[in-house]
């Protein structure tokens, strides 16, 4: 099992290996790296894919309180880890917050950013509570109440809610409060987008009902090295997952211009 010692703390990832450029995938929240199989199937043979578990999430321990600053070191750290010195950073949701500030940290090792259904800001104040009672009822009773609700955030419909029910019914408490922390609690880097002066692309559902589109377009605005926003028709949160057609090609064409 592929485990890297990173920051003083085991994280498990995944690596397609060889001589190809470097693209390092970072997962939403709730997920893990299995969310972008789709990407690793259309892309391994041209590119050498690192996918991994984030503090808290699949079989990374958060090991205590942490912010997304942190899983930026972890994101570097991993690279060091493997010999990578530059990658393209593709984050969806908070793998986007992740690969924001990896950007700002280590600009010389970033060649790109690929963003999917991400924004630089923080959450919506009136959306908030909700997702505090949300936090609640899992840390008290565990997710079965709520399940649903959250796969209709993330998943939307088309993908089948069941193999990410039996990973939630399994995952630690614990791990998952400290999780939703760093999430709830994390600054607005929206003032900082100029000084990411790397090539930019992404992607955002326009059936998105966690992070609206206007968000897309405040990253679009402030990457100066954005190249565009492309709007996967019909997608959910998780539009690289439930209409990977639509993100594949884009963002292979991204990738041969920029890796």
């Amino acid at each position: 099992m592929p485990i890297a010692d990173v920051n003083g703390h085991p994280v498990y990832y995944e690596d397609t290996g060889g001589e190809h450029p470097a693209v390092v995938f970072s997962h939403g929240f709730l997920m893990d790296h299995e969310m972008f199989a789709p990407q690793v199937e259309a892309l391994a043979g041209e590119f050498r894919c690192i996918v991994w578990d984030e503090r808290g999430f699949g079989q990374t321990a958060a090991g205590g309180p942490f912010t997304f600053w942190n899983s930026a070191a972890d994101a570097l750290a991993l690279m060091t880890h493997l010999g990578i010195d530059r990658a393209v950073l593709t984050g969806m949701s908070q793998g986007g917050f992740i690969s924001l500030r990896a950007a700002l940290m280590a600009p010389e090792r970033v060649k790109g950013l690929a963003l999917i259904d991400t924004q630089s800001g923080t959450e919506d104040p009136e959306q908030l509570p909700g997702y505090e009672a949300l936090n609640d009822e899992w840390m008290a009773n565990g997710p079965a109440a709520v399940q649903e609700v959250v796969a209709g955030l993330i998943l939307g419909e088309g993908i089948d809610p069941a193999p990410w029910y039996a990973k939630w019914a399994a995952a630690d408490r614990e791990m998952f409060g400290l999780a939703f922390r760093c999430l709830a609690d994390r600054e607005d880097i929206t003032g900082r987008l100029g000084e990411i002066r790397c090539p930019a692309i992404i992607f955002h559902g326009d059936s998105d009902h966690s992070i609206p589109i206007e968000k897309a377009e405040q990253l679009r605005d402030g990457l100066v090295g954005c190249e565009t926003l492309v709007v996967v028709a019909g997608a959910p949160h998780a539009a690289n997952m439930s209409h990977p057609e639509q993100v594949n090609g884009p963002l292979r064409d991204f990738l041969r211009r920029h890796a």
